[in-house]
């Protein structure tokens, strides 16, 4: 009874055919140079539409929204955007507070001003590519944002569908903090600088993962803050600039001009299957594997490419001491 009266339906109208739309969610269906928009009545107070019917669809999750209606599958009871259809000159712009799911179902979007999907939102972004779908996003040129997946927050690409991605202005997936790949098929299939560029740390968990097409660092990894956090336990709060690969395929083409994987902090590829040069890294803790000649207690100092520097250097340095390497401005 309780799952029944939680999945209570809004019926709404799209081109003749009936929708249902489920609580908390808001659904979002491009067709050419238009979009509707559907919400469900429990959260309509909550979301505001700011681009009418056109296929620039901007979303405004009210600063208030902290959660309703939780169920099993949305334990947080945060508002789930489903997006599906096709425009060659549209895209997904949402600005909120919470947590968030994104549904991919189907979806084919270009955006030749700016990004595909802009994730205006500095909380965590479930992005869910689902099971038989396959969707194909793709930008156009704006130094404003950094990615045709551009999320201002902690990105978490998941799901067992296919999800093709090719940045035509800078880097194809960005995230501002941490980014997750679990179980879907991700392809980046080009762009103008990394293929993926995200801070914290990368965790690269299953699923199966290509990048191609790039013209610099196939992945960077970079520290948000000055000094790292080192890993920790199940990554949380972990500011480390570190990349880990567990489990899935990672594969990676030639031709790339920067590195395979480039990392603030370590790289460490435990499980997976890896097809690319893995001599291609670069990590700026790798400095820690230099054995120091000072005895236990003091410091030494590397430039960011791991180079011994003076004791007084300035500027940002990495400073290692009592086995510990971190990345700050002196």
């Amino acid at each position: 009874m309780k799952k029944t009266l939680l999945s209570i339906c809004a019926l709404l109208v799209w081109a003749g055919t009936a929708f249902a739309i489920n609580a908390n969610t808001v659904e979002i269906v491009f067709n050419g140079t238009t979009a509707t928009v559907n919400v469900a009545s429990n959260i309509a107070s909550y979301v505001s539409v700011g681009s009418g019917t056109s296929s620039h669809v901007r979303i405004v999750q009210d600063s208030l929204f902290a959660g309703v209606d939780k169920t099993v599958d949305n334990e947080d009871g945060e508002i789930i955007y489903v997006l599906s259809g096709t425009s060659t000159d549209g895209e997904f712009f949402l600005e909120g507070s919470f947590k968030a799911t994104v549904e991919l179902r189907g979806l084919t979007l270009t955006n030749p001003g700016g990004p595909a999907i802009n994730l205006q939102d500095g909380k965590r972004i479930s992005m869910s590519v689902k099971n038989g779908t396959t969707n194909t996003l793709t930008d156009g040129a704006n130094e404003d944002y950094n990615g045709c997946i551009h999320c201002k927050g902690h990105l978490k690409l998941k799901g067992k569908g296919t999800l093709n991605v090719a940045g035509k202005s800078r880097h194809g997936i960005y995230s501002k903090e941490y980014l997750e790949v679990k179980n879907l098929t991700l392809n980046v299939t080009g762009a103008v600088k990394d293929g993926i560029h995200c801070k914290e740390y990368m965790l690269v968990e299953s699923g199966t993962l290509s990048v191609s097409g790039v013209q610099d660092d196939a992945i960077q990894v970079e520290l948000s803050g000055t000094t790292s956090t080192g890993t920790t336990a199940s990554h949380e709060d972990e500011d480390s600039g570190n990349f880990y690969m567990t489990g899935g395929t990672l594969t990676i083409a030639s031709g790339y001009q920067g590195k395979a994987v480039k990392a603030d902090g370590t790289i460490s590829m435990t499980g997976g299957t890896r097809n690319f040069d893995t001599t291609s890294t670069e990590e700026y803790a790798g400095v820690q594997g230099i054995v120091l000649s000072e005895q236990a207690g003091t410091s030494a100092v590397f430039d960011l490419q791991g180079r011994r520097a003076t004791p007084h250097a300035k500027g940002l340095v990495l400073l290692r001491q009592g086995g510990k390497t971190i990345k700050t401005i002196r």
